[in-house]
């Protein structure tokens, strides 16, 4: 029986695993070794480690952690139950593990269009996200990517980092009135044609091409496509969701499901690793305090927190809609 099980070992879990290792609770992260930053070339806004390769991120990470007791475990989980009296965490090679609560970790994935290029692109010189990307493109010629709505406005949110900023939609004319005014006043040119595909050498941007028109010359391109869980996990094990497709919990990462908590990317929060950090932090004292409560036989105490989070939840989504 663990104490706690931490569903991926990328920020977020092993921040969480470093807490609760110093509170000396017997621990395991499960991790697939599929980071959502696996693709980039370095961390970027993260005190005193800003620029550090992801990989050599998650080494440290690892490192630490260890150190405190908490076993780490290169491990796919594929399941999760809740039963009377734990939690049961089932792996891909078919073991289980049982624990008296689960921390799932398991972030988001990117929705990457289907252009030529795009791909071979995506972490060197096609981004999601200005704050973790932009200063390394700052001055250069970018273009901003998604529908006609989140490309103009991602468009003028680079104009931080660049003056040479282009709107391209993939053929998506749905332009609001005033969206036209705002991208005309800021002189943001619209490039609504199709797109073909991406070229460029060694995931180094140069242009893109349309079905029609010239080439646009690029250095850099961010887009807005949407993202999804990257582990149907917490919608199996029956917890909220809000509009936007994130696990909704509350401020301590109490999802309302009972033993089961949530940090990181997944909730839909501010999505940078300084805060995937913080998240983990903050769900490792709620999860050890529950522990704490349930250790001292509290009645109930752990049937109160789950109907406080739930409560909690419920008031966001309102909120939300």
């Amino acid at each position: 029986m663990y104490e706690v099980v931490i569903v991926g070992g990328g920020p977020a879990g092993l921040s969480a695993a470093l807490v609760l290792g110093r509170a000396r609770r017997r621990v395991v992260v499960c991790d697939a070794g599929r980071p959502r930053n696996a693709a980039s070339g370095g961390v970027h806004g993260f005190l005193t480690r800003d620029g550090i390769p992801p990989a050599e991120l998650r080494r440290l990470g690892i490192e630490e952690i260890v150190r405190y007791g908490v076993e780490f475990r290169e491990m796919q989980v594929v399941d999760v139950r809740c039963l009377e009296h734990h939690l049961e965490v089932r792996l891909a090679d078919g073991s289980l593990l049982a624990a008296r609560k689960v921390l799932l970790a398991t972030g988001i994935r990117d929705h990457l269009p289907e252009i030529e290029g795009f791909a071979a692109c995506y972490g060197r010189s096609v981004h999601h996200c200005p704050y973790c990307d932009g200063w390394e493109w700052r001055d250069q010629s970018l273009a901003a990517y998604g529908t006609a709505g989140e490309a103009s406005g991602l468009a003028m949110s680079l104009l931080n980092w660049s003056r040479d900023v282009a709107v391209c939609t993939n053929g998506d004319t749905d332009f609001s009135r005033r969206r036209r005014r705002e991208l005309n006043r800021l002189k943001i040119p619209v490039r609504a044609e199709p797109i073909v595909r991406l070229e460029g050498r060694d995931g180094w941007l140069e242009r893109i091409v349309f079905a029609e028109g010239p080439p646009l010359e690029r250095k850099a391109l961010f887009f807005n496509t949407g993202q999804g869980q990257r582990a149907d996990l917490a919608e199996r094990l029956g917890c909220r969701f809000d509009q936007k497709g994130h696990v909704c919990t509350d401020r301590r990462g109490r999802t309302g499901v009972k033993g089961l908590f949530l940090a990181g990317d997944a909730s839909g929060e501010v999505q940078f690793v300084a805060v995937a950090v913080a998240q983990g932090a903050t769900a490792a004292v709620a999860i050890n305090g529950e522990l704490q409560e349930e250790d001292r036989g509290e009645r109930g105490s752990a049937a109160e927190h789950a109907m406080k989070a739930r409560g909690e939840i419920a008031g966001e989504v309102e909120r939300e809609s």
